[in-house]
């Protein structure tokens, strides 16, 4: 028996076939008690990673207890479908739909503007409607919002009068030459020199040092709170990222697990919270080619904070479909096929053991199964299929980086709105 023709055995072995998510309750079951469930996605523009996250949340949220779901975008963003699904919103018109198209203008305006969120969205808000203090919460951890999180605290800081608006007008002008453009201050100030950071740590310090002044209804302690450390941490992000790829990715994900943290504490010490982002983000760095790049994210930071027994994670991948994507950074996006995923790959010998759904739980009997490295695939919102064997597949061992695997056999690309 070949070593590939071994990993084909085990994956019969100790997989389950489902047909629906309703057949996931004994995975959801495994994961129902740790404090945060990471659930990822082999790419931004898939239907079916968006419609089996939306059903396991679900079932989290109403039989579990969980308290809010943290998404891969950007907080300010996040914060109005937080609002919304909290019944914060006034607007007697605005419809689900409305909000994500407004909040969501963006590009990439797919990943969240999407029919399969707005289903989520609607059953949030319904489920909230009753829940009044016990609402769940929907909250961005992603670290692009620079401009944005400006924006939230200049407007945040004049609504209440505080004394802190010149410092926060001093920083919203010194970005202001850049013109909104994050690649015009990334290259100024990581090659001449000239940057915000001064202005912008003065604010953060401020916001930090006197937040029970802030504290008011509707979260907004929170949410000011959030949007002084995206601001710091944007900057840094920008300053760093044409220099050095893997400190910016590092920087994006530390940032993540740090407004995460922000809002773990804000629920209490009980609170449950649901994770979406992408498989690089939530399976362990240590377990792939990243770590010998000096890089972490989100599943190893978590796990090295709270305990390996308080974090749940799951990759979600797929052999075959279509895919919502864009040639190119910006570019318009468009249905996109995703190729048969190529042999040795762990795609395909998920879908050599069989053309099904499936899923296998990594545990103490099988763990050491499934430890050797395989190319695992990993499409972004910039995609090329006919090139993807060059470096869309990433280099794991597949049961230490996940707690567990969901495979889709063959996907379908996501419903913009």
């Amino acid at each position: 028996m070949t070593k590939t023709e071994k990993v084909i055995d085990d994956i019969k072995k100790h997989s389950t076939t489902f047909g629906n998510t309703e057949e996931l309750f004994p995975l959801i079951k495994e994961m129902k008690n740790a404090k945060y469930v990471l659930l990822g996605e082999a790419s931004h523009g898939t239907s079916e990673f968006y419609t089996i996250r939306r059903e396991i949340t679900k079932k989290l949220i109403q039989e579990h207890g969980f308290s809010f779901v943290a998404v891969e975008g950007d907080w300010p963003a996040c914060f109005e479908i937080n609002r919304y699904i909290k019944g914060f919103n006034t607007e007697t018109k605005i419809t689900t739909k409305d909000i994500l198209k407004r909040s969501f203008n963006r590009w990439p305006t797919w990943m969240w503007a999407n029919q399969e969120m707005s289903d989520l969205v609607e059953w949030l808000a319904s489920y909230n409607a009753s829940k009044g203090r016990k609402s769940v919460g929907f909250y961005g951890l992603d670290v692009y919002s620079l401009w944005e999180s400006m924006d939230a605290i200049l407007h945040y800081l004049g609504k209440i009068k505080s004394p802190y608006m010149d410092k926060a007008k001093k920083a919203m002008e010194c970005f202001e030459p850049y013109h909104r453009t994050a690649d015009k201050y990334a290259i100024s100030a990581a090659f001449y020199g000239e940057d915000c950071m001064d202005e912008v740590q003065d604010l953060l310090k401020s916001i930090h040092k006197n937040h029970a002044v802030y504290e008011d209804d509707l979260e907004s302690s929170l949410s000011l709170r959030i949007n002084a450390i995206a601001t710091s941490n944007a900057e840094n992000f920008y300053h760093t990222m044409v220099t050095s790829d893997s400190e910016s990715w590092n920087i994006r994900d530390r940032h993540m697990a740090e407004v995460l943290h922000h809002i773990g504490k804000f629920y209490g010490p009980e609170a449950k919270g649901i994770i979406w982002e992408h498989n690089t983000h939530i399976g362990d760095a240590r377990a792939t080619d990243m770590a010998s790049e000096g890089m972490v994210n989100v599943g190893q930071l978590t796990r090295e904070q709270y305990g390996l027994e308080n974090i749940f994670s799951v990759g979600l991948g797929t052999h075959h479909g279509t895919v919502i994507a864009a040639d190119k950074w910006g570019s318009h996006a468009e249905v996109m096929t995703v190729p048969k995923a190529p042999e040795g790959t762990w795609e395909n010998v998920l879908h050599q053991a069989g053309a099904s759904n499936k899923y296998i739980l990594f545990n103490k009997e099988n763990r050491h199964l499934f430890r050797d490295i395989i190319g695992h695939r990993a499409i972004g919102v910039v995609y090329h299929p006919k090139y993807e064997h060059r470096g869309n597949y990433v280099p794991s061992r597949i049961s230490e980086r996940y707690d567990a695997f969901i495979h889709v056999d063959e996907t379908k690309a996501l419903k913009p709105l």
